[in-house]
């Protein structure tokens, strides 16, 4: 039997001893597991009532769902959930909000009477707040017991703001990582932008707000530099964590911002989900798909949502029945491995036949051609290939019904494809169409030319001003509550409103979304030479 397990039934049965030693560590991760996932210590789910007889329990009964991970702040719709970290259910009763003492959250409030540990326990089990008054009717009625309550109380105290690592009086500190096997020019274009953007915020950085005459502050309060920090990794990927945990002791950062990986970002998120690191945004064409994160935003699922829009296409085919088969061509050690694997498994299920053949790293044109000859007539064909590969083409196999290639690694528009292949080829195009996103695109590329920033990474480049832009504007209205959760939650609730959004019609974050723009085109080329591509159909989400 564990310590913990020990612990906690000895608390079960009333020894007060031992439910002193639960309101520590142990107290705080028993508390978690009942705020994050809706489960008690015995394993069973959470229990509770949102109105008579409308009984939700487990996951979704779980604290997160309306209080967030941080506990700071929610909206549910019009309505703003006050924040229930400890240090603000506690505090004791203001005449206004400075004098709470504590960093600006929307729903903060000063004139109520603190809770104790008794009237917050009466709150979360009937529903009753401190001052005597029935909650709002979104509050559930949880049945814990009192063990359980108090562990739960033991982690909404820990929930409260405190120093937090990459954050001083003066300055916000953040990293960008470039991996060894990342592109070197878009390395260098997206290095750049950053280092401008930082460069440029820096100079209209504000002094320390001053109070006005009724001696309250100003509400934005941030006014501290940003220092951009590039973490290069050398090696291979299974020594990454280490140096990533070497760099991060040696300067501290409150965030990872953009930056560009190769093969795969698998090492790095492990490291910032494990450190509660968040990692926003990288310039990744394979990201890392996982549920169970939180801490790493991507702008789009890269080469997986273009296996998506092509099992999407393929699905839809009205003559499918004679398709022949889907051959996958890919170079060994790129993404292209991973998207093909992703697409194998989704036309597997719906009963096709796909064949994969690799292309070895070091192979030529020639191999190329070998393997583009073994198609036969009726087979689809989908190339996951770089630009010089798709350069390197020769002519088509006789009786290919339409071929698919990826966008995100062949060039998107400005792939050099051969005019023999334009006519039977389908792009997947994971972005908005050039003309609808030139005005978007537009900003960006005019600041790059004001700043003198060499554009040799288009999509890379504009994703990054992109990403400064999005932290700037969240940063801004956290006013001083630098909580690495709550940034997070905030790039979530204020994503959907932006105006500006780059290369991407629309991007959003619902809670527990990763990634922010959800769909992509079909394309085929509009003649057999120039950059001009057209939709086969509308915006697709797979």
């Amino acid at each position: 039997m564990t310590r913990g397990v020990a612990t906690w039934l000895l608390c079960l049965v009333g020894l007060g001893a031992a439910c002193g030693l639960l309101a520590g560590a142990q107290a705080t991760e028993v508390g978690q597991t009942i705020y994050r996932r809706g489960m008690l210590p015995s394993g069973e789910p959470l229990q509770a009532e949102r109105e008579p007889g409308m009984h939700i329990e487990g996951a979704t009964a779980a604290c997160i769902n309306c209080h967030r991970r941080s506990g700071l702040v929610m909206k549910e719709g019009r309505r703003t959930i006050p924040p229930i970290a400890g240090s603000y259910l506690f505090h004791p009763r203001a005449a206004n909000a400075d004098e709470l003492d504590l960093p600006f959250v929307e729903g903060m409030r000063a004139d109520r009477d603190p809770y104790t540990e008794e009237t917050l326990a009466r709150a979360i089990r009937t529903g009753i707040g401190a001052d005597g008054r029935s909650l709002s009717y979104l509050m559930p009625h949880f049945r814990l017991a009192d063990a359980e309550m108090a562990a739960l109380i033991a982690y909404l105290k820990q929930l409260s703001p405190g120093r937090v690592p990459g954050v001083t009086r003066s300055v916000l500190h953040f990293a960008t990582i470039v991996t060894p096997d990342a592109d070197p020019l878009e390395s260098k274009g997206v290095i750049e932008v950053l280092t401008r953007f930082f460069d440029d915020k820096d100079r209209y950085t504000r002094a320390e707000s001053p109070r006005l005459h009724s001696s309250r502050r100003m509400m934005f309060k941030v006014n501290r530099r940003w220092e951009l920090h590039v973490w290069r990794l050398t090696g291979g990927a299974e020594s990454w964590e280490a140096q990533l945990r070497a760099k991060l002791a040696a300067e501290p950062v409150y965030a990872v911002i953009s930056g560009v990986g190769g093969r795969t970002w698998e090492p790095v998120q492990r490291f910032c989900e494990a450190e509660e690191l968040p990692c926003l945004f990288p310039n990744q064409d394979l990201p890392v798909d996982r549920e169970t994160d939180f801490d790493t935003l991507y702008l789009s699922k890269g080469v997986l949502l273009e296996a998506e829009l092509i099992a999407h296409e393929l699905r839809g085919r009205q003559d499918k029945t004679a398709l022949h088969r889907v051959v996958q061509i890919y170079r060994a050690g790129d993404v292209g491995k991973d998207a093909a694997a992703a697409l194998h498994a989704a036309l597997r299920d719906d009963g096709m036949l796909v064949l994969d053949k690799a292309l070895a790293t070091g192979a030529s044109g020639h191999e190329l051609t070998a393997l583009l000859a073994a198609a036969e007539p009726g087979d689809v064909l989908v190339l996951w290939l770089r630009t010089k590969d798709i350069a390197a083409l020769g002519r088509p196999p006789g009786g290919l019904p339409v071929v698919y290639m990826s966008g995100r690694m062949g060039g998107l528009e400005h792939a050099p494809l051969p005019a023999a292949w334009r006519d039977i080829t389908r792009m997947a195009y994971p972005f908005d169409l050039p003309d609808h996103r030139r005005v978007q695109v537009d900003y960006p590329l005019g600041w790059f030319r004001m700043e003198q920033i060499p554009v040799v990474a288009e999509q890379a480049q504009t994703d990054s001003y992109l990403v400064c832009a999005i932290l700037s504007e969240a940063i801004n209205h956290m006013v001083d509550t630098f909580v690495r959760d709550y940034l997070v939650e905030r790039i979530e609730e204020s994503l959907e409103h932006r105006i500006i959004t780059g290369y991407y019609p629309r991007l959003a974050l619902a809670p527990g979304q990763r990634f922010a723009s959800k769909g992509g085109f079909v394309v085929h080329f509009a003649g057999p030479t120039g950059p001009r591509v057209l939709p086969d159909g509308g915006w697709i989400i797979p």
